[in-house]
């Protein structure tokens, strides 16, 4: 009986390690909807400059899918070489880790309207920015109103919307502080003390990289914190 179970599993065993996934593959796939020639491009910064992954030539129905290792969640890029002389819009920002993350979006709204699901790091990375985004949009709307009056501030003026912009940067740098300490557990946290506020208080930086759960403490983004704090220590 045993030599019978034996004969019936080995052939899914040697399947599944035969097809090349692992605990660390990443694969991402969905489409790009009314793309019907192009090329795609798997792209990430493993330090400063921009390096391809992998790429894709699309003919048809816009689907795509890759597959590539990943040492620990980080942020990638899917790049959409339209062919129309434009760079505007080619480019979808997403946090990515081990398993499969689905992106679905349109041809003509390329990076504003793409569905990404599948990676909690990136869920967690949306939560932050949506909250982030009527802080930068306040600060516009005070820029606006320094510059778009038919009759120009006064020093008085433009000194009080000075004012409200620097405590509206400064809540930014708040939250984005809280948010990382709140979130110790996720990848997340390291990417945004390097990305976002590297030029903070350095307490403050300290505080994040102190409060890391180890596994998010050795990731990419962790040793970078590490090294950012070690830099500005010296």
């Amino acid at each position: 009986m045993k030599k019978a179970i034996y004969a019936f599993v080995l052939p899914f065993m040697i399947s599944a390690c035969g097809d090349g996934i692992t605990e660390n593959t990443m694969t991402v796939s969905g489409t790009v909807k009314g793309l019907k020639k192009g090329t795609l491009y798997l792209q990430h910064l493993p330090d400063s400059a921009l390096v391809v992954v992998d790429s894709l030539e699309v003919k048809g129905d816009g689907s795509f899918s890759f597959q590539t290792e990943i040492e620990s969640p980080e942020i990638f890029y899917l790049y959409l070489n339209k062919k129309d002389n434009n760079d505007l819009n080619d480019r979808i920002t997403f946090f990515g880790e081990p398993g499969t993350i689905t992106i679905n979006t349109s041809w003509n709204t390329f990076d504003t309207n793409a569905e990404i699901s599948g990676s909690e790091t990136h869920k967690k990375l949306e939560e932050y920015r949506k909250h982030m985004s009527t802080i930068n949009m306040r600060n516009l709307e005070l820029l606006q109103k320094s510059v778009a009056n038919e009759v120009p501030l006064d020093s008085l003026q433009l000194d009080s919307l000075q004012r409200q912009s620097d405590r509206n940067t400064q809540r930014g740098y708040l939250f984005a502080i809280n948010f990382a300490l709140n979130n110790k557990d996720s990848y997340v946290a390291p990417y945004i003390a390097v990305s976002e506020i590297a030029n903070a208080n350095v307490k403050y930086l300290d505080s994040i990289n102190n409060s890391l759960t180890p596994e998010v403490a050795g990731s990419k983004y962790g040793r970078l914190l590490d090294e950012h704090i070690a830099a500005l220590k010296n």
